[in-house]
């Protein structure tokens, strides 16, 4: 688990087997997906079943993602890829998975609800085992940055791990919104788990020529025209629009490939930001060290 107090002691894995279908919001694909458990040391591997002709095993690793155009894709050097992984990858975080296989028939995640709440739903169906491994956590020592314009992403020493974004948007259903959140498996659950993607409507038209956002629709995004949010329900929640953000950046993170002891901050960014502070983190080895288990909970207690 990602705890503010260190992360569990051991590897931990799938308890079993599950299965589940869903439609990919950019692509418009059906997806069938089979979460499997996997063994020490393997990681988190994305698996193509439908690529026969190359090779299809992706691991969710930073130095993998090859666009962060509005989602998150990886890419292996045969060209195999898959996309929008960052609601799947924060509720293996949140849970503390540290390997599986996920396999898919498709190239990318069905999008569900639009939230990570249906993959915290179907792992907790299976469950999750330890395993007999240490676990040990990217520690962060020194202070790393990354900018684009008025947009930034830092990570910062920390007791444990924690949260802090903060976007702004000229729709008045929007404005300006912040969260600064010490994440824990219960505070996910409470605080990001059910915060749904948006998406403005003036955009759909240009997204699609793209190729994006084919399979896009009110059942799987917050749609907004202006200063209107156009669900019949509305928000789920108070600031489900950086709440979304910060939910989005736990699942990118994770592909540091660890859990993280230090402290996330944003201001106006996104999937493009998170990825170039996790690469920015893995070119600076004086910013960060390997903690081992007993070395956390010890200074923890």
């Amino acid at each position: 688990m990602l705890m503010m107090d260190g992360p569990g002691l051991r590897q931990q894995t799938l308890a079993g087997s599950t299965v589940f279908a869903g439609i990919g919001v950019h692509s418009g694909r059906r997806v069938r997906v089979a979460l499997r458990p996997a063994p020490v040391g393997h990681g988190i591997v994305f698996i193509r079943s439908d690529l026969a002709d190359r090779d299809n095993r992706i691991p969710a690793l930073a130095e993998r993602v090859s666009s962060t155009q509005l989602n998150t894709e990886i890419r292996n050097a045969a060209g195999a890829s898959v996309s929008t992984i960052e609601h799947l990858m924060a509720a293996f975080a949140a849970l503390g998975v540290d390997n599986a296989v996920v396999e898919l028939d498709g190239p990318e995640t069905p999008i569900m609800d639009g939230s990570a709440q249906p993959f915290l739903d179907i792992i907790d169906r299976v469950g999750v085992r330890g395993q007999d491994a240490s676990r040990r956590s990217i520690e962060i020592v020194e202070r790393v940055e990354v900018r684009s314009g008025d947009k930034w992403a830092a990570f910062s020493p920390a007791a444990g791990f924690e949260v802090a974004f903060e976007l702004q948007y000229a729709s008045r259903a929007i404005g300006r919104q912040r969260i600064d959140l010490a994440v824990t498996e219960d505070s996910f659950r409470a605080e990001l788990a059910a915060a749904r993607t948006f998406g403005f409507m003036h955009e759909v038209e240009s997204l699609k020529a793209m190729g994006l956002a084919k399979g896009a629709s009110l059942d799987n995004a917050v749609g907004l025209d202006g200063d209107l949010v156009l669900n019949p329900e509305g928000l789920r929640m108070e600031r489900e629009f950086v709440r979304h953000k910060a939910m989005d950046a736990v699942g990118d993170l994770y592909t540091l490939g660890a859990p993280l002891i230090g402290r996330f901050e944003s201001v106006k960014g996104g999937h493009a930001l998170n990825n170039a502070l996790c690469r920015a983190l893995l070119a600076q080895p004086s910013a960060w060290r390997w903690r081992p288990p007993m070395l956390a909970m010890a200074q923890a207690g």
